[in-house]
């Protein structure tokens, strides 16, 4: 795209402030900027203020979940089927990395952060041992595709080798890059971070899927024959990963997906809620939730509507393209956005415009059905969020001593 093509281009869609400062780059940035705009997706900010986030609720059901009572009484089976869907290398994993520490106080991706107390022990590498105890019981390596942002994707990849991958293959482990979107103010312009750059943040991590297919990864899929990926967040430190049990699960009951669940604590526990939403599985956000939903119990005492996911999925990867010819809802997030202004950069103390997301929560609906399966909360689930308090590096050093990691 050369420059006249572009202010045309540009006028057309009411965004003629990206060249704004054309005239005071020179020829290497003038390219940069020009081929950023030909490959922008002008679409994400044609509908702001009509954001899908304020559609009604729907329908809301309860869903019933495979219990951990079941899954123990009939834990053998479920790994059977799942051992032999691992040797036949039919399973992947895919670990969602793009965050950065910001706030736990660390300045690095989340995943090198150091959770040890006596020794070095990184995120990353926990997650790593614990796919290793799967690779020991099975006798087979898996592929391990591991979405970054485009920000921290050369930090991420020279830290596992550098670490030698934790002591896993090299080449089962494969790096890739989030797709992102543009960033605009409230009124749909797009901002410029710099002023030969557009200002783009990562699409969420409903992309996962496109980005890894987009990244040419799915030729791996293809030559290894991989017809399941467990996808998993990096903030969970006791998560188990390509679990034989939720693979073998998730197979015999014959549906394309499933999603890890733990029982909620409070009706104001900060997750989603995995239940039936207009007679399809879907997630509603804990703010999302009706109140008086959120609140209610059974005769028992427990909550009606108590799965709440921790954002470890399986998915069935023939059902997964079909959904690429759909499109997933974006979801506008709130945010304070670094731009250029007048020539100046701007670090906006309040928020000042739209970053926009797919989520993974949404992939749920459009795979059709989904099996909830039950895990203990104080065995797989110790997410790392917060720097001090609830979901903190504290709360997740004392799980993991509570259920034998040395640190």
């Amino acid at each position: 795209m050369d420059y006249e093509r572009a202010k045309l281009f540009l006028s057309q869609r009411n965004q003629i402030q990206l060249l704004d400062y054309y005239d005071q780059l020179d020829e290497e940035k003038r390219r940069i900027l020009l081929d950023e705009i030909e490959k922008l997706n002008f679409t994400v900010v044609k509908n702001i203020n009509k954001s899908n986030d304020k559609k009604k609720v729907g329908k809301l059901k309860p869903i019933q979940a495979k219990s951990i009572e079941d899954i123990d009484k009939n834990r053998e089976k479920y790994e059977e089927e799942g051992l032999k869907l691992l040797r036949e290398n039919k399973v992947g994993a895919v670990l969602l990395a793009g965050g950065q520490g910001s706030r736990l106080g660390f300045s690095k991706p989340k995943g090198m952060f150091d959770i040890g107390e006596t020794r070095p022990l990184f995120i990353f590498e926990i997650l790593m041992n614990n796919i290793k105890e799967v690779t020991a019981a099975s006798g087979r390596n898996f592929p391990v595709f591991i979405m970054t942002s485009v920000d921290n994707y050369d930090e991420t990849a020279e830290f596992f080798n550098s670490h030698d991958f934790f002591g896993y293959p090299k080449d089962k482990v494969h790096f890739y890059k989030q797709d992102t979107e543009p960033a605009c103010d409230f009124d749909g312009k797009i901002f410029l971070s710099e002023k030969h750059r557009v200002s783009q943040s990562p699409n969420g991590n409903g992309g996962w899927y496109s980005s890894l297919i987009n990244s040419g990864l799915n030729r791996v899929l293809e030559r290894e024959g991989i017809e399941w990926l467990n996808v998993f967040g990096v903030d969970n430190v006791l998560q188990k990963i390509c679990d034989p049990a939720f693979i073998g699960a998730t197979s015999l009951s014959r549906t394309f997906c499933g999603a890890k669940v733990v029982k909620k604590t409070c009706p104001k526990e900060k997750v989603g809620i995995l239940c039936e939403q207009d007679g399809k599985p879907s997630i509603v956000e804990y703010y999302e939730m009706p109140q008086e939903l959120a609140q209610k119990r059974t005769r028992k005492g427990e909550l009606v509507y108590r799965y709440g996911v921790i954002l470890n999925y399986l998915f069935n990867v023939h059902v997964l393209n079909a959904t690429l010819s759909w499109k997933l809802p974006y979801h506008q997030a709130v945010k304070a956005i670094t731009h250029i202004e007048n020539g100046e950069t701007v670090v906006p103390k309040a928020p000042n415009g739209y970053k926009f997301e797919t989520l993974v929560v949404d992939m749920v609906k459009y795979m059709g059905n989904c099996l909830a399966y039950e895990v203990d909360r104080n065995k797989e689930f110790a997410p790392v969020k917060n720097k001090e308090g609830v979901d903190s590096v504290n709360s997740a050093r004392e799980l993991l001593k509570a259920n034998g990691y040395e640190l």
